[in-house]
């Protein structure tokens, strides 16, 4: 099979399409030949060196996928050859086969096209397993940080569809707009004084929860942006992995903080969670309650092109790799 492996760690350029072995499907595991594979920013991590596979894990890069039941293997069942499917993946992504147990693998929304379908498991898995984690209501004020990829524009969203009053952040005028267009009620731009013009528009409560990527650049205004009983759940880490928290304030507000994530969980949590999206996520996306990211499409050739384009900044919304 044809798949994307690094050259050692670094920029795009370590990307390199190539021929490896084909996976075999071990028990409990399905075969998948992929139509389209998620890019998401912890693939630029693994690239760079910063973000290993967990033990066992395929070290080829990619998270999610979407396409058809290519083969089954032992003990195996619900299942048939040429099924379509989508999966959360630890790893093997970037690849025309991937082997994943069985338990990471759902039906596609109804309604979604394949290829962008490939785009929405890992994101809603990511979301709605933390908002979960963090009990966000219905009338609750919410607030994600990089409102308009593919965490954030799905965020928004499914925050809005539970009820809770949706803030956000993002780094120019138009991504202001599509987070407000996504269902947020304001949106701040990160490079002014985002945290003051939360307080100012939820009148002094702040947030009760908080979605967040950046990790320790923002982790003391976070805690400041927190209301009382607020609950900050860090998923990503694009501002550094190291910060000083300031327990007083937390304690004053008795604060939660809380970093989780999706990759290294075991096997059985993982479909769990995948079971509970086909249950709770699926359906807002067939009535159209929630709609999939605006995405851009790259052949698997040009995925060097793809990571550029992610890691400028500039892209909005959900980036997938084709392979014909």
């Amino acid at each position: 099979m044809r798949a994307i492996v690094t050259d050692g760690f670094g920029g795009p350029q370590v990307l390199q399409l190539t021929d490896v072995p084909d996976p075999a499907p071990g028990p409990g595991e399905v075969l998948i030949a992929v139509l389209a594979s998620g890019v998401n920013r912890a693939d630029l991590l693994q690239r760079q060196g910063f973000y290993p596979a967990p033990p066992g894990a395929s070290e080829i890069i990619g998270l999610e996928v979407s396409g058809r039941i290519a083969g089954l293997g032992p003990d195996v069942e619900g299942w048939r050859v040429g099924d379509e499917c989508v999966a959360l993946l630890a790893g093997g992504g970037y690849a025309e086969l991937v082997a994943v147990p069985a338990g990471q693998v759902v039906r596609p929304p109804q309604g979604i096209d394949l290829v962008s379908a490939a785009g929405l498991i890992e994101v809603a898995a990511t979301v709605a397993s933390n908002l979960t984690r963090v009990a966000l209501a219905g009338g609750e004020t919410f607030l994600v940080h990089g409102g308009t990829g593919g965490i954030g524009s799905f965020a928004i969203q499914y925050a809005a569809a539970l009820g809770a009053r949706v803030f956000a952040t993002a780094g120019s005028t138009d991504k202001l707009a599509l987070c407000r267009r996504l269902g947020a009620e304001a949106a701040f731009d990160y490079h002014d004084d985002w945290l003051g013009a939360l307080l100012v528009a939820t009148a002094g409560h702040g947030a009760d929860v908080i979605l967040d990527v950046i990790g320790a650049k923002y982790l003391d205004a976070n805690t400041d942006a927190l209301a009382d009983d607020g609950r900050l759940v860090v998923i990503g880490l694009q501002g550094g992995r190291k910060g000083t928290l300031d327990l007083g304030r937390l304690l004053a507000k008795r604060g939660l903080v809380t970093a989780t994530s999706l990759r290294g969980r075991p096997a059985e949590q993982k479909a769990a969670i995948c079971a509970e999206v086909v249950h709770t996520i699926w359906p807002l996306f067939a009535s159209g309650a929630i709609k999939p990211a605006q995405e851009t499409r790259f052949p698997a050739a040009s995925v060097a092109a793809a990571h550029e384009h992610l890691g400028s900044g500039d892209a909005v919304g959900k980036l997938l790799l084709t392979w014909a």
